[in-house]
């Protein structure tokens, strides 16, 4: 009888050892996807969503393997220790599939620049609102698409002043900005760049402030070949507070936790 049970539990745990490897490399390709593809960093950090994915990857991780170790039985008739293990397998998938659903409805769509700052924009910002129409009438360029990250662009007001209005009483009682608006999105480009440079302040003031960034600033400004002296920062807005280091044409070469407004 002892001998059986020992028989059945390294049987169990050979099986469960195997599938904990499955699980953890299905796992790894899906977290290349949401980190290198859809939350970039520092949108890892800057949006949420990655939180429930981590969960449920975590329980199908732990779960799958351990649900494994507790029915296999190599006694079994074949075709039972079959179904029994797709079922699981197919519960695993279904768990995996809605973390990944529910991370890509949460991602960044856009970092939309707004006269003296970037706002990380995702799908719940536009607050329940279908903007798909206004997105699908912009460029190619300008759309996100499934297989990458958030889009860099401009915002440009309405120049009708009563809608201006209108749409900034609304922002000021909970309800969309310009930056929640795809209408009124612009492509990031050379001439919109000198526009964004016109409110960004000297990065030096941002290290003035918090030196324990230097490092940090230093290494984005070495990969870019930029001094110091040349370069500025905007902040940038969503459920934390970071700046967007930017080069001498406006353009963001990095970005390092911090409240930009803070500096003056």
């Amino acid at each position: 009888m002892k001998s059986q049970l020992a028989s059945r539990l390294r049987a169990a745990t050979l099986a469960a050892g195997i599938h904990l490897g499955v699980s953890i490399a299905i796992a790894f390709g899906a977290g290349l996807l949401v980190w290198g593809v859809w939350y970039p960093h520092p949108f890892d950090q800057l949006s949420g969503g990655r939180e429930l994915f981590l969960l449920i990857v975590a329980v199908d991780v732990v779960c799958g393997p351990a649900l494994t170790m507790v029915v296999f039985n190599p006694r079994k008739p074949r075709t039972e220790l079959i179904k029994d293990l797709s079922l699981i397998g197919g519960l695993q998938c279904a768990a995996l599939i809605y973390g990944l659903w529910a991370t890509f409805e949460a991602r960044p769509l856009y970092l939309v620049h707004e006269v003296e700052r970037f706002r990380v924009v995702a799908k719940p910002d536009y607050l329940g609102v279908d903007v798909s129409r206004e997105i699908a009438q912009l460029p190619e360029s300008m759309r996100p698409g499934w297989f990458s990250g958030p889009v860099l662009v401009g915002a440009k007001p309405p120049e009708d002043v009563q809608t201006r209005n209108a749409i900034l009483m609304e922002a000021l009682s909970g309800g969309r900005d310009f930056a929640q608006r795809p209408e009124y999105y612009l492509p990031y480009d050379e001439v919109y760049a000198r526009q964004a440079m016109q409110r960004a302040l000297p990065l030096a003031r941002f290290i003035e402030r918090r030196p324990a960034m230097t490092p940090e600033v230093e290494k984005i400004l070495r990969r870019a070949s930029l001094e110091m002296q040349d370069a500025l920062f905007l902040p940038v807005i969503h459920r934390k507070d970071w700046i967007a280091i930017l080069d001498a044409r406006g353009r963001p070469i990095g970005f390092v936790p911090g409240d930009g407004f803070a500096v003056r």
